[in-house]
C-alpha cells in the first residue's frame, strides 16, 4: 500500500508564500516496501550533508544551520516514518520546521538551498499521477483496489462498505416492493441498486476525503449509470472498465486502470497543447523564459506548463518581473521556472509538471498561456 500525503491547495499557497534565511528542498525517490527503505535513508543522509555544505559554502549563521541539520539526522533515524512510504519523498526543511510529503511517483535526487522552497517536483505529483483506486461495484459484491505505478494491486478494506446489494437493504432479493409503494420486479431492483450505490458512496468519503486521487469505476453499465447519479467523489473519471468485475482479478483490474490514467493524462496534455498553439496566433502565449516570467509578476499568466526536470538558476525580481541568471544553483539563487510557477499560482492560475517530451517547444523550460497579450 502507498501512504500518501498530497498537498492540498492550502499547503501549497503556504509553501509557495514562504521567506526565510534558509530554506532547504530535498527530493528522493522511496520504496513503500519496509524492509527495503535502508537505500532510502542512506540517500537522504547524502542529500542532507549536501545540502549543509552548500550552506556552509554561503557562509550561512553556523546556529542556524545547526537546528536544520539536527532535524534532518532526525528524520533518517526514525523508523516508524521510513515503515510507511511511498515511491517519492519531498522534504521541505527550515531551522524552524521540516515538512514532508510522500507522493506517488518516482522522484530524482534533488537538493535546493535557497530562501523559499522549490515546489515543482511536488506539482507534479498533483498534476499526473498514475496512481488511484478501482472501485469494482457488482450487484453480488463490491471492492476498492488500490493501483500504483509500479506495485502489485491491493485490495482495500473500507470501513462501513456494504458486502452485496441485497444485504445492505436487508432483504434477500433486491427485487421487491419499495418502501414508497412503488411496484417490484426492474424498478423495486433500481431502488434497491441506487440504496445500495449509497451507502457504498458514504462508505468511500471517509477513505477518500481530501484526495484528488482519481477513482475508476468498474461497474455494468446499468449499475455505474445508477453509482454516477449518487456519487459524491469529484474525481471520478468519466471513462469506466465496462463488464462485471466479478470476472476481472485485482491485477486485471489495475492493468485497466492505467490505461484510464494514461489517457486521461494524454488528453490534458493534448488539449493544453491545442489551446496553447491557438493562443500562439493571438499573441497570448509563449516559451520565452524571460517574458513567461515578467507575464506571471503582473498576473497575466492563466496557465503554465513547466518541465519538472530542467533547472535555468537566477532571479525574479519582485516588482518587475526582470530575471538574472546564475551559472549555477547556491543560496543566493532558486530556480527560475519554479518561481515563475510560484506567481502563476499566486494569481489563481494553472501550473502543470510535466516532462520534456510534455513541453510544446522543444528545450524550454516554460510554456505559458497569457488572460491577455503584453
Amino acid at each position: 500500500m502507498l501512504y500518501l500525503d498530497i498537498p492540498t491547495a492550502n499547503d501549497y499557497a503556504d509553501l509557495a508564500a514562504w521567506r526565510g534565511d534558509i530554506g532547504v528542498s530535498l527530493f528522493l525517490p522511496t520504496t513503500p516496501v519496509t524492509l527495503d527503505t535502508d537505500a532510502d535513508r542512506i540517500q537522504l543522509k547524502n542529500l542532507a550533508k549536501e545540502a549543509i555544505s552548500q550552506l556552509e559554502a554561503a557562509g550561512a549563521d553556523k546556529r542556524r544551520v545547526g537546528p536544520l541539520a539536527e532535524e534532518l539526522d532526525d528524520l533518517v533515524d526514525d523508523g516508524d516514518f521510513w515503515r510507511y512510504q511511498a515511491k517519492g519523498l519531498v522534504i521541505y526543511a527550515t531551522p524552524d520546521n521540516l515538512r514532508t510529503y510522500r507522493v506517488p511517483n518516482t522522484l530524482e535526487p534533488m537538493v535546493k538551498v535557497s530562501d523559499r522552497f522549490h515546489l515543482n517536483p511536488l506539482l507534479r505529483s498533483t498534476s499526473f499521477c498514475n496512481a488511484g483506486y478501482v472501485l469494482a461495484l457488482a450487484d453480488g459484491s463490491v471492492r476498492l483496489v488500490e493501483v500504483s505505478g509500479e506495485l502489485p494491486a491491493a485490495a482495500v478494506s473500507v470501513s462501513g462498505m456494504p458486502t452485496d446489494a441485497a444485504s445492505s437493504v436487508g432483504e434477500a432479493s433486491i427485487a421487491t416492493r419499495s418502501y414508497s409503494g412503488r411496484i417490484g420486479g426492474s424498478e423495486g431492483k433500481k431502488v434497491r441498486l441506487r440504496q445500495y450505490a449509497r451507502q457504498v458512496d458514504a462508505a468511500l468519503r471517509g477513505l477518500l476525503a481530501g484526495s484528488s486521487l482519481p477513482l475508476v469505476l468498474a461497474s455494468v453499465e446499468a449499475l455505474g449509470a445508477i453509482y454516477r447519479s449518487v456519487n459524491t467523489y469529484p474525481h471520478l473519471v468519466a471513462q469506466g472498465i465496462e463488464g462485471n468485475p466479478e470476472r476481472l482479478s485485482d491485477a486485471e483490474l489495475a492493468t485497466a486502470a492505467r490505461e484510464v490514467f494514461d489517457a486521461l493524462h494524454q488528453a490534458q496534455i493534448a488539449d493544453w497543447q491545442d489551446l496553447y498553439r491557438a493562443r500562439l496566433n493571438e499573441d497570448r502565449a509563449t516559451s520565452d523564459l524571460v517574458r513567461a516570467a515578467r507575464a506571471a509578476t503582473y498576473g497575466a499568466v492563466g496557465s503554465l506548463l513547466v518541465d519538472m526536470d530542467q533547472a535555468v538558476h537566477g532571479t525574479v525580481d519582485e516588482a518587475d518581473g526582470r530575471v538574472v541568471f546564475a551559472e549555477s544553483a547556491g543560496a543566493d539563487s532558486y530556480g527560475v521556472a519554479d518561481e515563475v510557477a510560484r506567481r502563476v499560482l499566486g494569481s489563481g492560475g494553472q501550473v502543470l509538471a510535466v516532462r520534456a517530451a510534455d513541453m510544446p517547444e522543444p528545450g524550454q523550460p516554460v510554456a505559458a498561456i497569457l488572460r491577455w497579450a503584453l
